[in-house]
């Protein structure tokens, strides 16, 4: 949270969007960061990790947050609120996923 409230304070952001994009010379937009801009920030990094670009989109962090979220308990109902999913089937295939590996007779060495 300490980053999320620089990040606010720095870039004078009272309302709207949270992720804007920042034109040349720094100043930050007011619009928010287009999906394919995402998923162009999302792929850049995996590759600088060492990754394969193609196996990850703008997706990857939604998918990744929600599954964090039903790993550590969150309300099916909390997690819709912020991923903005109308169903609850959708959302239930990242919890079936968060917990594969729970309880699970290999779980001590997969």
């Amino acid at each position: 949270m300490e980053a999320v409230k620089a990040w606010l304070e720095a870039a004078d952001i009272t309302e709207g969007p949270l992720f804007r994009p920042v034109a040349k010379g720094g100043r930050v937009l007011a619009e928010g960061l287009t999906a394919e801009s995402v998923a162009n920030i999302v792929k850049a990094y995996a590759t600088r990790a060492g990754f394969d670009a193609a196996e990850f989109a703008g997706h990857s962090l939604r998918a990744g947050f929600l599954t964090s979220a039903a790993e550590h308990g969150a309300s099916i109902f909390k997690m819709m609120e912020v991923s903005r999913h109308k169903s609850v089937d959708v959302l239930k295939g990242y919890v079936r996923r968060a917990e594969l590996f729970k309880e699970h007779a290999g779980a001590a060495f997969l």
